[in-house]
């Protein structure tokens, strides 16, 4: 059976900006078209705009930074699920039971405290969501810090639309970028 890819991350450019946070800019430094040799751009955008890792360090003074999340939890196989509304602590433990340490999410959903414990409990190392963030206004912080003070990653901004839930082999590695809380990715799902 041939392998199938899947691109679940956004264009960094067209993606929606979460309330606050800077716009990804681009701009021309050196253009073929004005006489240069090559072309070459200059970059400016926040650690979280588009599809990006949430590394620890985003909600947690002394945690992990994005070049230094282990890249077996941001690689291997990964177990992506459908869902909407506030996540139960059932249906978190049912999906866990099997022991899986990746879940992608799909669906415009909230995580709860409770439903965040249960992934801790459970040893998950990377919980994907569509959504630009987890939690709401009120709790976001505080489910940052128990997904993140556990070394849990987080990616957020997945465009799953085209993926049926099953098991997958994720590929999601950060950019090698020393003390930075967040890093864009360009997530891919490899079908097995």
């Amino acid at each position: 059976m041939k392998e199938k890819f899947y691109d679940i991350g956004q264009e960094l450019f067209s993606a929606p900006v979460y309330p606050g946070d800077p716009k990804p800019e681009k701009k021309s430094f050196l253009s073929i078209e004005k006489g240069d040799s090559c072309n070459l751009t200059v970059l400016s955008m926040g650690s979280h705009n588009g599809t990006h890792l949430d590394a620890p360090r985003h909600f947690i003074k002394d945690g992990q930074d994005a070049a230094s999340v282990p890249l077996d939890h941001v690689m291997g196989e990964c177990k992506v699920v459908e869902s909407s509304g506030e996540l139960s602590v059932p249906q978190v433990e049912h999906w866990l039971t099997d022991g899986t340490k990746k879940l992608l999410i799909k669906g415009d959903i909230l995580v709860t405290e409770a439903s965040a414990q249960v992934m801790v409990n459970r040893h998950l190392t990377l919980l994907g969501v569509e959504g630009q963030t987890v939690g709401d206004e009120n709790t976001q912080e505080r489910i940052h810090q128990i997904l993140l003070g556990t070394g849990i990653v987080i990616l957020e901004g997945l465009s799953m639309s085209q993926v049926p839930p099953g098991t997958y082999f994720l590929a999601a590695q950060p950019l090698k970028m020393a003390g930075l809380d967040g890093s864009p990715v360009r997530p891919v799902l490899i079908s097995k």
